[in-house]
């Protein structure tokens, strides 16, 4: 009887046992607020998940690390995943973020739309076949405007440009959305978001770029797992959107030199949570990702022209 009862409870704990997600996440990467979050509120314990953190310096680390099995979950986008699935590769998508960047100008810039970067000098983070430049050559296209031969393109990372375009050294940036609230902060005028921008390619709401990617393999052998940490991250998505003290608290991690650009970070980032079903979200990728074809072609997506049907993971209820 003693023995059958040790067995019990043995049995109990193991049931019990917190089950581990590797993360490959970047020290000072947005994920890593988010992550913060979950473990300062002990969101974790909660869905009875074990985070354990790989930290990595760039995202083609995250890249590299989950494809080689050492981490379970990392941040990256939608364009990259299909094109991955289309190689052998069956990752899947969840949003994340659909904070993406925009357009920046000085605050007294002559510039007062997008046409009216033809024959200025335009910072491009990224490089040339950044989604974000190719998207917005592709809207301008529609208007008669090649912006790579009509302005002066400067590609180059995204704090260089950023410090550069603050120098005066350029007419506009475009940029990733952490360096744009930054430079809004320092008084610069937002020329168009990309969500414009996509808006006009097709997008019928605020799409997410960007998301968590995992192997579709594993999400399959953990779909419970998965469903409590999307739960989770959502659960601290909710506390950064209505709590303005959380953000005195992740502070120091967003690197924010200053009040004001604490709040440009904050308010950009709530922008960005994503609020729509997964259907929308696929639907609005489908047509975005024939545009990235056909700008970008196979540098950019091999030879799928299409978006890969398994692409976004949709075992979530209610999504």
């Amino acid at each position: 009887m003693l023995a059958a009862a040790v067995l019990a409870v043995m049995q109990i704990a193991t049931a019990c046992e917190a089950e581990t997600i590797r993360i490959a996440s970047q020290k000072t990467g947005t994920l890593a607020w988010e992550l913060a979050v979950i473990r300062a509120h002990g969101l974790d314990k909660k869905a009875n998940l074990s985070i354990d953190v790989v930290e990595l310096a760039s995202p083609e680390a995250g890249k590299i690390a989950l494809r080689a099995g050492n981490a379970d979950v990392m941040v990256s986008d939608w364009p990259w995943v299909s094109r991955e699935r289309s190689l052998g590769a069956k990752l899947q998508f969840y949003p994340y973020s659909s904070a993406i960047g925009a357009v920046m100008v000085p605050a007294a810039s002559p510039i007062k739309t997008l046409a009216d970067l033809k024959g200025r000098k335009l910072a491009v983070a990224g490089g040339a076949i950044d989604k974000s430049w190719l998207l917005l050559q592709a809207a301008l296209k529609q208007d008669g405007i090649d912006l790579k031969s009509q302005s002066t393109i400067v590609y180059g990372a995204p704090p260089l440009l950023a410090a550069k375009t603050q120098g005066g050294e350029m007419d506009a940036n475009l940029n990733y959305w952490n360096f744009c609230a930054a430079l809004e902060a320092k008084g610069f005028r937002r020329l168009a978001g990309m969500e414009d921008v996509l808006a006009k390619l097709g997008s019928k709401g605020r799409i997410a770029m960007i998301g968590y990617v995992f192997d579709e393999t594993w999400a399959d052998a953990n779909k419970d797992a998965v469903a409590r940490f999307i739960a989770m991250t959502r659960e601290a998505k909710q506390i950064l959107a209505t709590s303005d003290t959380e953000w005195d608290a992740i502070a120091p991690l967003t690197g924010a030199p200053d009040a004001a650009t604490l709040r440009a970070y904050r308010d950009r980032y709530r922008e960005g949570i994503p609020r729509r079903p997964i259907a929308d979200e696929e639907a609005d990728a489908r047509v975005l990702y024939r545009v990235l074809a056909q700008v970008g072609g196979r540098e950019l997506v091999g030879s799928a022209t299409e978006l890969d049907p398994g692409t976004f993971y949709q075992a979530i209820p209610g999504d």
